[in-house]
C-alpha cells in the first residue's frame, strides 16, 4: 500500500515538471501528426521521462529506447528531417572546428558535455587521491555547519567555474568527510548550489555565457545572485541538517596525511585549461582533456572513472539529443510568469535550447531567466548535467521519488528565491543584440512583443482622446 502511495505520488510530483512541457506544445502542433493537439515529439518525450522516473535501474535504456522512438517517428512522418543536418548543420566540419562563429548543429554541445563529464569524473578522482579532502575536517565545523560550509564552498566556486566541475569537486569531499554516507537530500543540495552559484556570472554557466556573447551586459544577469543566494540558504540549512542526522561529519583529519602536490597540480591544470579553451574556443572539454593528457605523463590516471561515468554520459547525451528535436519553434509572451515556467520545464528539458529561444525572443529579464533555468535544473537529478554527474559517484541518487522526497528544499528554495527577487527587482527586462528595450522602440525586424507595445499604446491614446473629449 505505501508503495502504491508512494508510486502516485511521484507521479503527481513529475506531472508538475511535465505539464508545462506539454502546454507549451500545444502551440506547435500545426498541421504534423498530434494527438488532443499536441504533438506526437512531445507526448514520446514525455513517456521517456516517466520512463526515467520508473524505472530508476535502467535509465541508460529507457533514454536509449526513448531517443530511438522519437527518431523512428522523425524519419517516417517528419518531411524535411536530416538527422546529419540536425547534428552537424550546412558549414563544413572543418569550418566549424576552426571558426566558432560557423558552428551549427547539436555535435558541439553533446562533444561538450560527453568531454566534460568524463573528464570531470577523472578530475574528482585525482582530486580525492590528491589528499586534499581528508584534511577538511580539521577546518570545518563539526555539526550541522559543517556540511552548511561545503555547500557555500561549492556555490562560489561554480561562479567562476563549470558546475559540473564544482559538483564533482563538493562530492568527492562530500564521499570522504561523510565517510561514504550522504544523504540523498544532500546530494540534491550539492548539485543546487553548483547550478545556483553559475546563475549570476556569464563565466559560470552555459545559459549566462551564451547571453553574454549574445549582448546581454554581465550587470544584467548578476541580479540572479538576490534569488540564488536567498535559495542557497533556504536549502542548504535543510539539507544540512539532514545530512549531520544521517552521518555527521568527521570530527578530525587523520594523523600523517601527505598531499599530493602533483596531483593537485593536474586538478589545477584542468581547471585553469577548461576556463581558457571556453574563453578562446568555446569548447571547454577540449582543455579538460588536453590537461588530463599532460597529466598521464605525471601520474598513474583513473581510466576507470572514465569508464564509470561513460553510461551517465550516455544517458544525459540521449535526453538532451531527444530535446532538442522537439518541435519548440518559441515561448510565450516575455514575463514573469513564463520566466517562473520555465525553471520547471528546464528540470525535464535540455535549458540550452530553451535559452537560445529567449534570446530570439528578446525582451526577458536576463537575470530572472538565468537563475530559472540555471538553478531550475536542480529540481530533478537528470535535470542538470551536474546531477547526472554527481549520480555518477551516487547511483543510489537515480531515483526521481526519493530525489523530490528527500529533496524537497530544492523545489521550496527555487520558489522562494524567485520570488524573493520579483519582490525586491519586479520584472526588469534587458537588451541585448536583436532586441532593444524600451520594447516599443525594439529596432528588431520581427518583434511580437515591439508590436504588442505598440497596439497597447493606440489603445491607451485612443481611450485618452475619447476621456478628453
Amino acid at each position: 500500500m505505501k508503495k502504491l502511495l508512494f508510486s502516485k505520488a511521484m507521479l503527481l510530483a513529475l506531472g508538475l515538471f511535465i505539464i508545462p512541457v506539454i502546454s507549451y506544445a500545444q502551440h506547435t502542433a500545426g498541421e504534423a501528426p498530434s494527438v488532443g493537439g499536441i504533438r506526437v515529439e512531445f507526448i514520446l518525450f514525455a513517456l521517456t521521462l516517466i520512463g526515467v522516473a520508473l524505472f530508476h535501474h535502467h535509465t541508460m535504456k529507457v533514454a536509449l529506447i526513448g531517443l530511438a522512438s522519437i527518431l523512428v517517428f522523425k524519419f517516417v512522418f517528419a518531411d524535411g528531417f536530416n538527422l546529419l543536418t540536425h547534428l552537424f548543420g550546412d558549414n563544413s566540419i572543418i569550418e566549424q572546428i576552426t571558426d566558432k562563429e560557423k558552428r551549427q548543429g547539436e555535435w558541439p554541445i553533446l562533444l561538450n558535455l560527453l568531454g566534460l563529464l568524463i573528464g570531470f569524473a577523472v578530475l574528482a578522482k585525482h582530486f580525492e587521491e590528491s589528499g586534499v579532502p581528508d584534511f577538511l575536517p580539521k577546518y570545518l565545523p563539526d555539526d550541522w555547519k559543517g556540511p552548511f560550509m561545503l555547500l557555500i564552498f561549492v556555490f562560489i566556486l561554480s561562479s567562476f567555474l563549470d558546475n559540473i566541475a564544482a559538483a564533482m569537486i563538493g562530492g568527492t569531499i562530500a564521499i570522504v568527510i561523510f565517510k561514504g554516507k550522504v544523504h540523498i537530500g544532500y546530494i540534491a543540495a550539492l548539485v543546487a548550489a553548483s547550478n545556483g552559484g553559475g546563475s549570476g556570472s556569464v563565466v559560470g554557466d552555459t545559459t549566462t555565457t551564451m547571453m553574454w556573447i549574445d549582448g546581454v551586459a554581465a550587470f544584467n544577469v548578476f541580479h540572479a545572485y538576490i534569488a540564488a543566494i536567498v535559495a542557497l540558504f533556504a536549502f542548504a540549512i535543510f539539507a544540512s541538517f539532514q545530512q549531520d542526522k544521517y552521518q555527521r561529519i568527521q570530527k578530525d583529519a587523520p594523523s600523517g596525511l601527505k598531499i599530493d602536490k602533483m596531483r593537485l597540480f593536474i586538478v589545477g591544470l584542468i581547471l585553469a585549461l577548461t576556463i581558457a579553451t571556453n574563453i578562446l574556443f568555446d569548447f571547454p572539454a577540449l582543455g579538460v582533456w588536453i590537461a588530463i593528457l599532460i597529466g598521464a605523463m605525471l601520474r598513474k590516471t583513473p581510466w576507470g572513472e572514465a569508464k564509470s561515468a561513460l553510461g551517465g554520459s550516455i544517458f544525459l547525451l540521449s535526453l538532451v539529443t531527444c530535446a532538442s528535436m522537439m518541435p519548440v519553434e518559441e515561448l510565450p509572451e516575455a514575463t514573469w510568469q513564463t520566466a517562473f515556467s520555465l525553471g520547471f520545464i528546464s528540470a525535464v528539458f535540455d535549458n540550452i535550447p530553451l535559452t537560445k529561444l529567449a534570446l530570439d525572443q528578446g525582451h526577458y529579464d536576463w537575470g530572472m531567466l538565468a537563475y530559472a533555468v540555471g538553478f531550475g535544473g536542480s529540481m530533478i537529478w537528470f535535470g542538470s548535467s551536474a546531477g547526472v554527474a554527481i549520480t555518477n559517484k551516487f547511483p543510489e541518487a537515480r531515483n526521481v521519488g526519493l530525489w523530490l522526497r528527500k529533496g524537497w528544499h530544492v523545489i521550496f528554495a527555487y520558489v522562494i528565491g524567485f520570488f524573493m527577487l520579483l519582490f525586491v527587482l519586479g520584472w526588469e527586462p534587458a537588451s541585448n543584440k536583436q532586441h532593444q528595450e524600451p520594447a516599443i522602440d525594439c529596432k528588431a525586424e520581427q518583434c511580437k512583443v515591439r508590436d504588442i507595445a505598440k497596439a497597447l499604446e493606440i489603445v491607451k491614446l485612443q481611450k485618452d482622446s475619447t476621456t478628453a473629449q
